[in-house]
């Protein structure tokens, strides 16, 4: 088993400023950020503490179905689900909780659910087939039968667009992004109409900067080449997802595009389905942890039927400052 030591050593903090996040120790004043490096590390290492292991017995098991079929490709990851356990282990002693991706129309043992999207009478009446706990992330459901989280993606969209042309006086911003026809739906479309309704607004729309083409890391790359040779790229570009982020980058190295002296970059990060390549870059969070937070501990209220009367919270976006914009 590991050693809190070589916990310290990968989250890059002292053995004791792990001991205390660990333990939660209150009076220790540390970042979200270094909280959650520290959970990250000692979950990816295997290391439990005494005070985890003292509780684990106490702690009620839980499994959650995570519905994303509506905003990630069915043949791609939740690469995020991975972290999850680390932000219950933040915010609760009460629950050990392993998430399952849960597939439309196929049944699952789950005691709630978190469902991303809108959804159609059909796929409402599968989900409340699994359990009666399901909480909505930017659902269409306006009947408050069920806890809802709303994201402010277009207030997000807008402090992108103010940071990058009030506050960074970039001429211009443009975008690398893609489209998936679903069974009835597309991925991909708000958020270029957000930012195009944005840009239009302020007189700053120039459709010659706007590259659409699929979801992936080969569009991506394609469509990077084919801005830069046609001298189509803005001064900013925001790309539209981690995929197409992976292939326009690579373009962009190959092409020896400095960034952000050439050309700034903004990821547009929903739901992640790759491992960040770009730690320090900048990006549009629109799920950041909070939203999480937020979800589970209304789910969690179901769950335990300590509430019966339905939540509706609203939470910004994120616009994480980095050095690639």
């Amino acid at each position: 088993m590991a050693t809190i030591k070589e916990v310290a050593q990968a989250a890059q903090v002292s053995a004791t400023t792990v001991s205390r996040v660990l333990n939660k120790d209150d009076s220790i004043s540390v970042s979200a950020e270094v909280r959650m490096r520290i959970f990250q590390a000692a979950h990816s290492l295997g290391y439990v503490s005494p005070r985890q292991r003292r509780l684990s017995a106490q702690k009620k098991k839980l499994i959650i179905g995570v519905a994303d079929w509506r905003i990630i490709r069915p043949d791609r990851p939740n690469v995020r689900l991975s972290s999850l356990a680390c932000i219950v282990q933040m915010m609760t002693d009460d629950y050990e909780v392993s998430f399952v991706r849960l597939a439309f129309g196929e049944p699952a043992e789950v005691d709630g659910v978190i469902a991303f999207g809108k959804f159609d009478e059909k796929e409402l009446a599968f989900l409340r087939s699994l359990s009666f706990a399901i909480i909505f992330i930017n659902s269409n459901q306006y009947s408050y039968e069920f806890d809802q989280v709303k994201v402010d993606f277009d207030a997000g969209q807008q402090q992108m667009v103010s940071y990058l042309l009030d506050r960074k006086r970039y001429t211009g911003i443009g975008y690398i992004g893609g489209i998936y026809e679903g069974d009835g739906f597309r991925i991909g479309e708000n958020r270029l109409a957000a930012l195009t309704g944005i840009l239009k607004a302020r007189n700053q729309y120039r459709p010659e900067t706007i590259h659409l083409g699929e979801i992936s890391r080969e569009s991506g790359y394609e469509l990077a080449l084919k801005a830069y040779h046609e001298k189509t790229l803005a001064e900013a570009m925001l790309l539209g997802s981690d995929e197409v982020a992976e292939g326009a980058l690579e373009a962009f190295r190959e092409l020896e595009v400095r960034i952000p002296k050439d050309v700034a970059v903004v990821i547009y990060q929903d739901l992640q389905t790759l491992e960040s390549k770009w730690p320090t870059g900048t990006c549009l969070e629109m799920f950041p942890d909070y939203v999480w937070e937020n979800a589970l501990e209304l789910l969690f209220g179901r769950i335990s039927q300590r509430r019966s009367q339905p939540v509706t919270v609203l939470v910004p976006a994120h616009l994480k400052i980095g050095d690639t914009a």
